[in-house]
């Protein structure tokens, strides 16, 4: 990097902590911390809703998963728009007309208080984990691509982010998130131009989808009925929308960006605004990494692209036979250059000749086999070596082929994107501990400044514990694919909790209650028996389904034991 790319850097997030804080400061009571005093307008509601989902993961994971398997993941979007409907319909006039801090609160006004505890508990888990992995994301790329500390890295974006969420909660997440979503997308849409400039100059557009199309990177739906497919229409339509529902419908660091909101239709408004541009940011980002996937059939490529690797092979005894296959990568990669021109040729020409197809389908194979055999040669090295690289292509590209000044904007979307992702986990953590846990269960009542003293305490504690987690995680596959594997473990439970809720009164809170811990042990039991123990990628069940299982479990448990074991419950139903 050079002195230009650390300037651009430095500024740009000094600039988004220091607005922040100062911009909310200041918060006067517990309700202007957690829900923004209910002034935020529905722009930067809908603007906020994709901050907070749009962590750092987003923007190095799914390019580099774009890179290796192509278009198929925006499936996992499928249903988005339609879950942001249900819950503009349904939800959000719940939450408003009874008036809640947290989505949990609802519950206990529902069922009961251990039905609200627990609920709150599994959302604590599950965020707390996840919040901790979108420090921890950009934290390992920059340490190793940038060869920055990475204790020292997790500390510095964690203790960022705990400054101006700690000084204006959630006017303040709201405030910085827009700054952030403006970094992130002119960076993104720089970069990618920048890649269509890079190419070569006979080539059109047109010509790289040919080319992303020739090696399969353009197969954007599936139809297949395959459980074991990750990515299929049906998962997306299905398990991504009971996914989406749960996490924008009962996730409190989502909720809490719309109960913010200045009216029922403000919030309503961001929401869907939030379902109209979800699928098609998705899409860029995604096109983004296959249009790096373009570029590299021009120009030099690693054999693996984590640096780590690198280093691990040079200090063993395999290093000879590593560059043995890195010198037939390079001859490969010639080759490719030279059949991928012929094709650009023929296409200008009208003709998508065949035969040429054929032979950048062999040579992507030839590819793919060396990279395998690296890997195999890596694990040699070092047993313990992760060889999957997904998450470092983009990064890669960056360092290498951006002009000075662009890296630095560039580092700034990613830490941006983690900050911004990051601020949301730790105000909804630190909203759920005070409202759901600590307010509850405190036997003498206390001032509206003991609480507001207490969610600021907690804001810190969370901030703590995710900076603590994320130095001792571990990479796992592909990180876009590990935060919603762990969502998908717990929101199908929570989700069947609150659709019983809303839409089945006759249902009460034993029998939810129950059902709930019976269906979440279920879960648990079905991701280990079905995904967990086939590393290789060889799973029985895509991760995706988890979330309608664990809805599907709960409501239909719920109705049995209501209608068997708690028939004679005169529990009061909340209308």
């Amino acid at each position: 990097m050079q002195l230009f790319d650390w300037i651009v850097l430095i500024v740009t997030l000094l600039f988004i902590v220091i607005y922040g804080a100062w911009k909310t400061k200041g918060s006067k009571n517990v309700e202007d911390f957690i829900l923004g005093g209910n002034e935020t307008p529905w722009y930067m509601v809908g603007l906020s809703v994709m901050a907070t989902q749009a962590s750092a993961i987003t923007f190095l994971s799914t390019p580099g998963q774009a890179y290796h398997d192509g278009m198929g993941f925006i499936q996992f979007y499928f249903g988005l728009p339609i879950a942001m409907v249900v819950i503009s319909l349904t939800f959000i006039p719940i939450y408003h007309k009874y008036k809640v801090y947290t989505a949990y609160e609802y519950l206990e006004k529902r069922f009961d208080l251990k039905t609200r505890s627990l609920a709150a508990i599994l959302f604590l888990f599950q965020r707390g984990l996840g919040t901790g992995l979108t420090i921890y994301a950009p934290a390992i790329i920059l340490s190793a691509i940038l060869g920055w500390n990475l204790t020292y890295m997790t500390i510095a974006i964690g203790a960022l982010v705990i400054i101006y969420t700690y000084s204006g909660g959630t006017k303040a997440v709201n405030v910085t998130q827009k700054q952030q979503m403006f970094v992130i997308m002119s960076g993104m849409f720089i970069t990618f131009f920048l890649i269509l400039h890079f190419l070569p100059n006979e080539m059109t557009f047109s010509n790289a989808l040919h080319i992303a199309g020739a090696n399969d990177k353009m197969n954007i739906v599936n139809f297949s009925t395959d459980p074991e497919e990750k990515y299929t229409f049906w998962s997306g339509i299905t398990g991504g929308f009971f996914l989406a529902l749960a996490y924008f419908g009962t996730d409190q660091s989502q909720v809490g960006r719309y109960l913010s909101g200045k009216s029922v239709r403000e919030s309503q408004m961001g929401l869907i605004m939030n379902g109209l541009l979800k699928v098609p940011m998705q899409f860029f980002i995604l096109l983004t990494g296959v249009m790096v996937f373009v570029f590299f059939q021009f120009n030099p490529v690693p054999l693996n692209f984590n640096p780590n690797n690198k280093v691990t092979i040079e200090k063993s005894k395999y290093k000879d036979e590593y560059h043995g296959l890195e010198k037939q990568l390079e001859a490969l990669s010639e080759d490719k250059k030279v059949i991928n021109l012929l094709y650009i040729d023929q296409l200008n020409q009208d003709y998508d000749n065949p035969i040429l197809r054929k032979e950048l389908v062999t040579l992507s194979s030839k590819e793919k086999d060396l990279r395998e055999r690296a890997k195999e040669i890596i694990l040699k090295a070092d047993p313990k070596s992760e060889t999957n690289d997904k998450d470092y292509v983009f990064f890669h590209f960056i360092l290498n082929y951006l002009p000075k000044g662009l890296i630095g904007l560039l580092l700034a979307v990613i830490i941006s994107a983690a900050m911004s992702s990051t601020a949301s986990g730790l105000n909804a953590l630190a909203s759920t501990t005070a409202i759901d846990i600590y307010k509850r269960n405190l036997k003498e009542e206390k001032s509206d400044k003991h609480y507001l003293n207490a969610t600021k305490f907690f804001t810190v504690l969370w901030g703590i514990i995710a900076i603590v987690f994320a130095t001792v995680a571990n990479l796992f596959d592909n990180l876009i694919q590990m935060v919603n594997i762990i969502g998908s473990l717990f929101y199908g439970t929570v989700l069947g909790i609150f659709l019983v809720g809303f839409y089945i009164k006759y249902v009460k809170a034993k029998a939810i209650f129950f059902s709930a811990l019976i269906s979440q042990s279920a879960i648990f039991f079905i991701y280990y028996f079905a995904i967990h123990i086939y590393p290789s990628g060889e799973e029985k069940l895509g991760y995706l389904w988890l979330n309608f299982l664990g809805a599907m479990l709960t409501i239909i448990l719920s109705l049995i034991m209501q209608a068997t074991l708690f028939r004679k419950d005169k529990e009061e139903i909340l209308a």
